[in-house]
């Protein structure tokens, strides 16, 4: 079988009335796929997926069918396809990345300091690098393709961009992506506080089901998709040690790399550093081993 999608991380299979959705261990940072592979990685981003899908779905479905290899066609029972593979429902995915923000960091962080704002939502004067937000806001993107950038839009932007490709559905989808993502967050940042982990931010992808239902698509709070961070040791005033791949992003963006993108590459401690960091987080929050 052959993917019919290939993004950064993931592969896509079809599966005719289903598809598979394969997390490989390639790791993308700053859109640029690096040339070291994480062992493991896509079997942590695919499990902690299924552990958040079924912890929410009372808020709403998601696109999960399996994550067993033994529900899915022969090919995919090899050890390459074990554990890093799900089953999905097909989705009409909407066309926004749907960015939820609990704590002022990263490029949230850079525009409060020029004016105050982040993506145009005005927060309190004083607020320190890390500190945690009154209340969590959604910020939502357009979905770039493969090599590009995403771009931060307002929500009266998401509410045109949808309305472009859903007429007369656009304020109505826009409002539920707003009020899914916000309450997705809220109980799982809840929940991840009580296992050590904060959850500064993490983005969402919604699709229509085949009822045209909105359910939860893609992945789902993994360490690619949100920057965790120890609630052990957190102090406002500065960046935080993560959970997440921003470890790697750190290293690239330091003097020990002064490669070409198209040439980045970790040293092998550095990738055994940043599989720790997954495998940390995952059993942290699931209270199991991979």
């Amino acid at each position: 079988m052959k993917p019919v999608k290939e993004g950064k991380v993931r592969e896509i299979y079809d599966n005719g009335d289903s598809l598979i959705m394969v997390a490989t261990d390639r790791i993308s940072c700053y859109d640029v796929i690096l040339k070291n592979k994480i062992n493991k990685k896509g079997t942590v981003l695919t499990q902690m997926s299924k552990f958040w899908f079924d912890m929410t779905e009372d808020i709403l479905p998601n696109h999960m069918i399996s994550v067993d290899v033994n529900d899915m066609p022969e090919f995919f029972r090899q050890p390459d396809y074990d554990g890093n593979s799900m089953m999905c429902k097909k989705l009409t995915m909407l066309p926004i990345e749907c960015i939820v923000r609990g704590y002022i960091t990263g490029s949230g962080w850079a525009s409060y300091q020029e004016n105050g704002t982040v993506c145009g939502i005005k927060l309190p004067e004083g607020l320190k690098e890390s500190d945690k937000l009154p209340e969590a806001i959604y910020t939502p993107s357009t979905k770039a393709d493969l090599g590009d950038h995403d771009e931060n839009i307002s929500f009266e932007k998401s509410v045109e961009v949808l309305e472009k490709e859903f007429p007369g559905k656009g304020q109505e989808y826009a409002e539920k992506l707003r009020d899914y993502t916000l309450a997705l967050y809220n109980k799982c940042a809840d929940f991840a506080l009580t296992k050590g982990i904060i959850i500064a931010d993490t983005k969402f992808e919604f699709g229509l089901d085949e009822n045209g239902n909105i359910v939860v698509g893609d992945e789902m709070l993994t360490p690619d998709s949100s920057r965790f961070w120890p609630a052990d040791g957190y102090e406002p005033g500065h960046g935080q040690p993560s959970f997440d791949k921003q470890f790697a992003r750190d290293w690239l963006k330091s003097d020990a790399n002064k490669n070409e993108p198209e040439n980045w590459e970790l040293p092998q401690d550095i990738v055994d550093k940043t599989i720790d960091k997954y495998l940390s987080a995952y059993k942290m929050l699931t209270g199991k081993d991979l």
